[in-house]
C-alpha cells in the first residue's frame, strides 16, 4: 500500500514537472511506465529512488533522467528531485498546440508549493517560444514562469536570460 502511494506521488510530481500548460488530458488516464537500471523503496523514510537511465512515460509525457527521488512527508506532501546531464522532458499539449519540451541539470517539484524548479542550463520550448536561463521556476497553481540568469564571479558578466516569443496570429486565421 505504501509503495503504491509513493509511486502515485512520484507520478504526480513527474506530471507537474512536465509543466502542464494544458497538457493532454488523456495522458492522466494512461498507465505510468518506469524503466531504470535500479529502483529502491525506503518505507521507513517514505522515499522512492530510481537510478541509471531512468525513463518515465505516461501517454505523451516522457521524462529521462540519471536519477529520480520522491519523498513523501508525514502530512502527505511530496517532493521530487530528478538529476541528469541533462534531465529531459516533453509532452503534447491539448488543442493541437504542439508540444512543450524542456531540459535542465536538475528538476525539483514540491506539491506543497506547487513549484517546479529547473536549474543548471534550463531550457523550455513550446512551439516557437523559448526560455533559457540558469534557473526557470514555474508555479503550477498561478501559471507564472520566472527565468533567472547566472551571476558570474569576480565581477565578470554572467549569463543573461534568453526569451523568444512568437507573434500571435491575427485576424482569426489558422
Amino acid at each position: 500500500m505504501t509503495r503504491k502511494i509513493l509511486l502515485k506521488g512520484l507520478c504526480c510530481g513527474l506530471l507537474a514537472v512536465s509543466l502542464q500548460a494544458h497538457a493532454l488530458e488523456s495522458d492522466r488516464k494512461q498507465p505510468i511506465e518506469i524503466e531504470a537500471d535500479q529502483g529502491e523503496l525506503d518505507q521507513k523514510n517514505q522515499s522512492t529512488t530510481f537510478s541509471g537511465n531512468v525513463v518515465i512515460k505516461q501517454g505523451t509525457l516522457n521524462i529521462r533522467a540519471a536519477s529520480v527521488n520522491v519523498v513523501r512527508s508525514a502530512d502527505g506532501q511530496q517532493t521530487m528531485k530528478a538529476s541528469g546531464s541533462p534531465v529531459r522532458f516533453g509532452q503534447t499539449l491539448d488543442g493541437g498546440k504542439g508540444t512543450v519540451n524542456g531540459e535542465a541539470n536538475q528538476v525539483e517539484y514540491s506539491s506543497a508549493s506547487n513549484v517546479v524548479k529547473l536549474s543548471g542550463n534550463a531550457k523550455v520550448t513550446r512551439g516557437g517560444d523559448k526560455a533559457e536561463g540558469a534557473v526557470i521556476t514555474y508555479n503550477t497553481r498561478t501559471e507564472v514562469y520566472t527565468v533567472s540568469g547566472s551571476k558570474a564571479a569576480g565581477g565578470k558578466p554572467g549569463k543573461r536570460v534568453n526569451i523568444v516569443i512568437q507573434p500571435s496570429s491575427t485576424g482569426g486565421k489558422k
